[in-house]
């Protein structure tokens, strides 16, 4: 029965938050797993179904308040909420204690194994299909298996040792299933990104379904976050992340945008910079982001005022960026001011910088935005490379593969810049804090490199001990890692 509620929700979901045209399926009533999978057909809704995952943190029910995306970008202490949050905010904004009743933690929880169960429904059940080629098995279990390893990623980077999971479940007997090790998952998650490397699948996919590229890609991530904490494997994995990092470098099938403006275009998406996104589509799943990240209180610069205030950089870190850097300039990562509404003459002064990644014309002339969200990009993969290569030769590098795939990073923001001799570790971080900004990255490489931009200085420093501007205290041990939801542990005594 278990197995069947969760065949049911993955392809329901699509009725909701399908979000692409691959996504637009049209499920009828219930079907058990025992007869939904007998038809090619069948099998790709439930595969399209794991999909809906992607998008659980970004739902939102009544306004910015209740979406727990924001909280990502919260924790690390370079942003702030121009509308005023509750409690459940603060615990992230100030770096209070979290309390594991807070709501948020919850749907985090469930962004993790809602879509897990599906994607082990798919596996389970898919093997035991006839029908299908073994190529075209071999495919769609590839793409299972990255979603899989992502959902898996994201959950142990956040809550540490989690439940490890990996058959379908079909009755209610033996659901408390203790914690695993973090090593145990991240191998499991390896496991899962090498099948789907073997799979079959296409370099890229203009469509959004996951390509080869992105599992690639995924892997040098991975690789690159055992290497450093919590699991601290060190060299050996530092060669494999800048390996697999190089691997898809040297493909040549992605390429970094000459303008910013063009990482926000959706003639654009699921191409060039961006190798893997979140697909989002105007009527059935629009992007939250266009509009949360609008003034608070209004201001008339746009066609639909009423929900912003959710996220906004900290004016340290603002000016933080280099008066030079391009992705300080007007309308390119912030904007300070915009003309007003209808009336482009009128230009409206914004009380602080505000986040422009995510501004999308579209949405300004019909009051809805489609805009993918990338979780993936090139220039996220080429820092990834440089970092590893540079952590792997004891913290500077000469290596010229290493140094050209920063330089391409840094070139596009310092046009004309020279290319330098060495590249320092430092270097790589403080551009990926710049670059990465406001992109729910930011919090997962403070986590793993134990590192913080000092926005005073501009150096990079040790987390512990490191007040961020917006948090009310210097970050300890105790806040690396959220705590378990109290309504989890107590279904599951075993999560204690």
């Amino acid at each position: 029965m278990k197995q069947s509620v969760k065949i049911l929700i993955g392809v329901t979901m699509l009725l909701s938050v399908g979000c692409s045209k691959f996504l637009e399926e049209d499920p009828a009533g219930f079907i058990s797993p025992d007869k939904y999978y007998t038809t090619e057909e069948q099998v790709q809704a439930a595969v399209n179904g794991a999909y809906t995952g992607l998008d659980d943190i970004f739902t939102t029910d009544i306004g910015v308040a209740v979406s727990p995306s924001f909280l990502l970008e919260y924790l690390t202490g370079y942003s702030f909420r121009l509308r005023p949050g509750g409690n459940a905010d603060n615990q992230f904004l100030r770096l209070d204690p979290i309390d594991p009743a807070n709501g948020y933690l919850e749907n985090w929880w469930k962004a993790v194994y809602y879509p897990v169960e599906n994607c082990n429904s798919v596996i389970g059940n898919l093997s035991r299909t006839t029908f299908l080629t073994e190529a075209a098995k071999k495919k769609f279990l590839g793409e299972i298996y990255f979603l899989r390893a992502w959902y898996y990623f994201m959950g142990v980077r956040l809550f540490g040792d989690i439940p490890l999971k990996t058959t379908p479940t079909t009755d209610f007997t033996n659901v408390h299933i203790p914690k695993a090790k973090q090593e145990e998952i991240y191998d499991q998650i390896v496991a899962d990104l090498k099948m789907a490397e073997q799979s079959g699948l296409s370099w890229t996919d203009a469509s959004g379904r996951v390509s080869l590229g992105a599992v690639k890609s995924l892997l040098a991530k991975v690789y690159i976050t055992m290497a450093g904490y919590p699991l601290r494997k060190g060299n050996t994995y530092y060669q494999l992340a800048f390996d697999k990092a190089r691997e898809v470098i040297s493909s040549q099938e992605f390429s970094l945008f000459d303008n910013y403006a063009d990482l926000r275009k959706n003639s654009l998406k699921n191409i060039r910079e961006h190798i893997f996104m979140l697909q989002r589509d105007l009527a059935t799943a629009g992007n939250l982001m266009h509009f949360a990240l609008m003034p608070f209180p209004d201001l008339p610069i746009t066609i639909q005022p009423a929900y912003g205030g959710a996220l906004a950089p900290r004016q340290e870190f603002y000016q933080s960026f280099d008066a030079a850097d391009q992705r300080k300039g007007e309308q390119v990562f912030f904007f300070t001011e915009y003309p007003e509404f209808n009336n482009p003459s009128n230009i409206i002064p914004l009380p602080v910088p505000l986040i422009f990644k995510y501004w999308d014309e579209q949405a300004e002339q019909i009051g809805k935005t489609g805009q993918n969200f990338s979780y993936l990009r090139y220039a996220d993969l080429l820092l990834i490379c440089a970092e590893a290569r540079a952590s792997l030769d004891g913290g500077i590098t000469g290596n010229a593969f290493a140094i050209d795939a920063w330089h391409q990073v840094h070139q596009r923001a310092f046009p004309g810049s020279a290319k330098p001799a060495q590249l320092r570790v430092s270097d790589v971080l403080k551009e990926r804090f710049w670059e990465l900004c406001f992109e729910w990255q930011t919090w997962y490489d403070m986590l793993r490199t134990r590192k913080a931009l000092n926005t005073e200085t501009g150096q990079i420093v040790d987390l512990i001990g490191y007040q961020a501007p917006n948090h009310v205290r210097p970050f300890s041990e105790k806040d690396l890692l959220l705590p378990i939801p109290l309504s989890e542990v107590q279904k599951n005594p075993l999560l204690k």
